[in-house]
Formats: C-alpha cells, sequence, structure tokens
C-alpha cells in the first residue's frame, strides 16, 4: 500500500482559530475537562454562527448534522481521527452551508458504510482524510447536492475513493484517490454532473474515474496514473466536457496498463456487477 504521508506531516493547529462568523468557539480536547469530550458533543450545543476546534487525538464518534450549518476544524487530517465501528463517522443531510477541514474519517466495521456520507448538502471539505469505508470513501448524493471537496486524501475504501450519484453535482478539485479497491473517481445516474478538476487518481484497483448509466462531467487537468486498469472508463450513454475525443489532450491518462480511455456497456464486469 502506498504511504499515506510519504514526508513528515504538517505540525498541528495549536492555536484556537478565530471563528469569522463571529459567534463562540467550542473546543474538543479529551484529554481536558474543561472541554468537549468529542466532537459530538460540541456540535450539538453550537448554534449557526459558532464553530468548532478539535485538538489532537483519536476520537470514537460519529457526527450526524442536518438541517443546519457546520463549522467543523480539526487541528491536521494527520492528528484528528474520527472513527466509528457502528455506521459511517460523518453524516451530512441537507446542510446548508459551511465547512470541515483538518480531520480524518475513518470507518472501523464490517457494514455497508462509507466514511463520509454526504447527501443533499452544500458545505465546503477541505485538507481531510476518508478512509477504510466498506462502500466508497465519500458518496455524495441527491438532486440538491452541491459541495465543494479541495485537497482531501480518499485511500483504503474497499469500492471507490468519491462516489457521485443520484443526481448531485459537486465541485471536486485537487483531491487524491489512491490505493481504492475500485475506482478513484465514480460518477453514475442521469442528472448526475461533477466537476472533476485537477483531481490525482493512482494506484486504484480498477481504474482512474468511472462514469456510467448516462453520469455526466467536467473533467479538466486531472491526472490519472498507475491504476491497474484503465484511465478513464465510461459507458456510451455517458458524456464528458469536453468530448473523448479531447479528453486525453485535457487530462493526464498516462501509465495505466490497459490504457488511457475505454467506452464500453460493461464497465463493472470484472467485478461480477
Amino acid at each position: 500500500m502506498s504511504s499515506i504521508s510519504k514526508s513528515d506531516p504538517p505540525a498541528p493547529i495549536q492555536e484556537i482559530p478565530p471563528n469569522p462568523l463571529g459567534g463562540k468557539t467550542f473546543v474538543v480536547d479529551q484529554s481536558d475537562v474543561d472541554c468537549y469530550p468529542r466532537p459530538s458533543a460540541a456540535i450539538k450545543d453550537a448554534k449557526s454562527q459558532d464553530q468548532v476546534f478539535i485538538r489532537p487525538g483519536i476520537y470514537e464518534d460519529r457526527l450526524f448534522v442536518a438541517d443546519q450549518p457546520i463549522h467543523l476544524i480539526g487541528a491536521g487530517r494527520d492528528h484528528v481521527q474520527i472513527f466509528s465501528r457502528r455506521s459511517g463517522p460523518l453524516y451530512l443531510q441537507k446542510v446548508p452551508s459551511g465547512y470541515i477541514s483538518g480531520i480524518t474519517f475513518r470507518y472501523v466495521g464490517s457494514d455497508q458504510h462509507s466514511a463520509m456520507n454526504i447527501l443533499d448538502s452544500t458545505c465546503a471539505i477541505s485538507q481531510c482524510r476518508a478512509m477504510e469505508g466498506i462502500l466508497s470513501g465519500i458518496v455524495i448524493y441527491g438532486p440538491e447536492c452541491r459541495p465543494t471537496l479541495s485537497d482531501n486524501e480518499v485511500c483504503s475504501n474497499r469500492e471507490s475513493g468519491i462516489f457521485t450519484f443520484g443526481g448531485a453535482r459537486p465541485y471536486l478539485t485537487k483531491n487524491v484517490c489512491f490505493d481504492n479497491h475500485h475506482f478513484g473517481l465514480a460518477v453514475r445516474d442521469d442528472g448526475s454532473n461533477p466537476d472533476l478538476i485537477k483531481n490525482f487518481c493512482h494506484h486504484n484497483m480498477l481504474s482512474g474515474i468511472l462514469l456510467f448509466h448516462g453520469a455526466k462531467a467536467l473533467i479538466l487537468e486531472n491526472t490519472c496514473e498507475r491504476n491497474f486498469h484503465w484511465g478513464v472508463v465510461m459507458t456510451p450513454d455517458s458524456q464528458t466536457s469536453p468530448e473523448q475525443e479531447q479528453l486525453l489532450q485535457a487530462n493526464a491518462l498516462t501509465n495505466n496498463p490497459r490504457g488511457a480511455l475505454i467506452v464500453t456497456h460493461e464497465p463493472l464486469s470484472e467485478i461480477g456487477r
């Protein structure tokens, strides 16, 4: 397996970050009795203008946020880990705004869960890590789902890295998806139409990017290399911008053993689907 951090990780954030919203900042530190012991407890008390700051540590927890903004900052994804055994550690449902950064989300159970679930939400997630989901690492779905994901690591998940479906239209940029058992980025269904820009998909056990069941996507300046099959796989009913003949010029799809691009009616045949 590829190393998650090839060099020394950045130092953790030490100071409580200022709150640009003007509200309170709730601090999570399981070793300090004056702080919240778990992120979920702080989120429960936070109002729409408040933010939560998580100090370094490994927290067994599940974050469920619905119908309200979220403002959550970890001390760094190499220093803050939230894991769950019974369900995915992060579930967002109809979150209208906010941001999440600096946290590793890890699923350590055996049921069909992802590390991050994002349903019909519009928020920003950056500099996080999603790993070891039994499903894809991050699932993004619903016709009102418009999140922005940037500079995240998505690795070691049993299916794909980031899976967009059910009409979602996220903006995905500069994410690194590697060592996933299926694809780095996958898009499914009519109405699903993400922007995939400057992502890096490598060492995934199938291909770098998959589009199927009528999916559409803007695919620009991505690098898909050293995956086990192709750079990009798509079904004939899927559409890309730019069109297929320009994809090779608009993206780096080299060094995949089966080639840069294939259009096929059976993109999942090798996993029995």
